[in-house]
């Protein structure tokens, strides 16, 4: 039986980080778990570029103009969801996943999900490294181990 599976090196691959800056002091954190964990797996500074959008609905448009253009082995993205008082948390939230995976999906490309989506700004902020784990890492996280599996498929001989 033959088995698969990515690895947490990231030497020699380029990622690019579409983060939201509505809720700055959520997704600022989830941007440090995220280079932490980049530069721990192994990329080079060189090799990854921060990209800023205005909310969390501009971060399919962001990763998909990356998908489009070829120059990066993953695309991370991090935003922070809080609910209010009106249904808009649940549109943007919506959109927001279906964009992300939409993106993976026709551009074949780890695209990962990093953002929160919280109750309140506690719940947010728990996940974004007090309490829960940080969601920026793990979203690094997988896309490093995604990014290694896709290249890894690619070449294995059948």
């Amino acid at each position: 039986m033959n088995e698969l599976e990515g690895r947490l090196d990231g030497k020699g691959l380029k990622f690019a980080i579409v983060v939201s800056r509505f809720n700055d002091l959520i997704t600022e954190r989830l941007l440090q778990g995220a280079l932490s964990v980049l530069r721990r797996a192994g990329v080079e500074e060189q090799n990854i570029l921060v990209v800023r959008v205005p909310g969390a609905f501009e971060i399919p448009l962001a990763a998909q103009r990356f998908a489009e253009a070829g120059n990066c082995d993953a695309v991370i993205c991090l935003g922070a969801l809080i609910r209010g008082e009106t249904p808009h948390f649940d549109y943007i939230a919506t959109e927001v996943t279906r964009g992300i995976g939409e993106v993976a999906l026709k551009y074949n490309l780890p695209v990962s999900y990093g953002v929160i989506t919280a109750d309140t700004v506690e719940q947010a902020m728990d996940r974004s490294g007090l309490k829960q784990g940080n969601k920026g890492s793990e979203a690094a996280l997988t896309a490093v181990e995604m990014a290694t599996l896709v290249r890894r498929v690619s070449t294995e001989k059948k």
